[in-house]
């Protein structure tokens, strides 16, 4: 499996936000605008439900929000990165700078648990965190997943 499969560049973003609902509603109408996502208010709606059950700031300076919902057929990976720190009740404690958004279809447990171990394996390595925190276009940051 190849992460980069489900990325693209018109869905990564770098973001000035002020607060963890703000970074969601900007990735999911980054995902609206670029046709993955029909309905932007119930993707943001069922992403916010997510995080209310357990916070998807999985440490290391990373989130994870994601929602899987019957209107999807395929996975997609919207990226945002942050230009300042934010408070996500992460399992470390630490502050959010890289948020990778999943969406996809809620019948396809397999394919998303292999994306989301995939992707939390990669995001391990230190190096290519502070390779996303230093790049400036989005295409960087693709061509950095397709390499991996």
């Amino acid at each position: 499996m190849r992460i980069s499969q489900y990325m693209h560049s018109d869905l990564t973003a770098f973001l000035d936000a002020g607060s963890r609902d703000d970074v969601l509603k900007q990735l999911a109408h980054l995902a609206y605008e670029a046709g993955k996502i029909k309905d932007e208010i119930e993707f943001f709606e069922a992403i916010l439900n997510r995080e209310k059950l357990v916070s998807t700031g999985i440490g290391m300076g990373v989130a994870i929000p994601h929602a899987k919902l019957h209107a999807f057929d395929h996975f997609f990976i919207a990226i945002g990165i942050l230009k300042k720190p934010l408070q996500w009740q992460s399992l470390d404690r630490s502050p959010v700078r890289i948020v990778f958004m999943i969406g996809g279809p809620d019948d396809k447990q397999t394919e998303y648990l292999q994306i989301l171990s995939h992707l939390t394996q990669v995001i391990k390595d230190e190096e290519i965190r502070k390779k996303l925190l230093n790049f400036a276009e989005s295409r960087d940051i693709i061509e950095l997943f397709e390499t991996i």
